[in-house]
């Protein structure tokens, strides 16, 4: 079972990850936002894309669920934090820093 300051713990941990405010939420961003985590850290918002957040969904849907209307159609999905083991959560947190990595810099001809 996991928990808001796992999240927090295992975010930060992440090369290049900073904390910061976003709305009501705590934001962990590279180039990007890549996840929320809302006060009572019972859930989080991370940013997957189509695939795998279908995959998880369809694979634990007691822990995952795509974030509701537009949002969850562009790879938003909301985690059950206690339904998720800390190793569950260090690798979809990892998935997702990944994709909020900054673009590579195309080069000058």
């Amino acid at each position: 079972m996991s928990n808001g300051h796992d999240l927090r713990r295992i975010a930060l941990s992440l090369e290049g990850t900073v904390e910061a405010p976003h709305m009501e939420r705590t934001a962990f961003k590279v180039a990007r936002i890549y996840a929320t985590l809302p006060p009572d850290g019972r859930t989080a918002n991370l940013k997957l894309s189509l695939d795998e957040q279908e995959f998880r969904c369809a694979r634990a849907p007691a822990a995952y669920a795509p974030v509701a209307g537009g949002w969850g159609r562009m790879g938003y999905t909301t985690l059950t934090l206690a339904a998720l083991s800390e190793e569950e959560l260090r690798e979809v947190l990892t998935i997702a820093w990944r994709m909020a990595q900054p673009a590579p810099r195309k080069r000058r001809r």
